[in-house]
């Protein structure tokens, strides 16, 4: 166990009075994203479960039909679960090498603020609204 795991206080949150990116808020952050990517598998185990005991195809159209909807809506929402665990492993590599919380496109700071609402984000916020305005732009918005 190391010296984090004896001295942490669940109740911490980081703060913007405090050195950015500290090894607090490092481990803050770490822990954060694995228990979010814990729920995701949780989550994904749980569909794949409901899913091999889904009774056969009803001969009913109808029901079957919706069957099929709702199979195929759990597997985007599967599909939008991996894509994002391989996000939080990316952003966890981030943070093992200690670029974690820096702008991606112009190593600002991206922020505690917007790390505590999107841990996964990569860009500050003026890079990212940047990047959407130069999408609105290409599809004609």
């Amino acid at each position: 166990m190391s010296n984090t795991d004896l001295d942490w206080d669940e109740n911490y949150r980081p703060n913007e009075d405090e050195p950015y990116m500290n090894a607090r808020q490092r481990e803050y952050f770490r822990r954060k994203l694995l228990r979010w990517r814990g729920e995701l598998l949780a989550e994904s185990n749980q569909a794949l479960e409901r899913m091999r005991q889904e009774p056969e195809p009803e001969a009913d159209p109808l029901d079957s039909g919706v069957q099929s909807a709702d199979r195929a809506f759990e597997l985007r929402s599967r599909d939008r679960a991996r894509k994002l665990i391989r996000k939080i492993d990316e952003a966890l590599e981030r943070i093992a090498d200690g670029s974690y919380g820096y702008c991606e496109a112009s190593d600002e700071p991206i922020g505690v603020k917007r790390l505590e609402a999107r841990p996964v984000a990569t860009l500050c916020l003026a890079e990212q609204e940047r990047k959407e305005r130069e999408e609105r732009a290409r599809k004609g918005y």
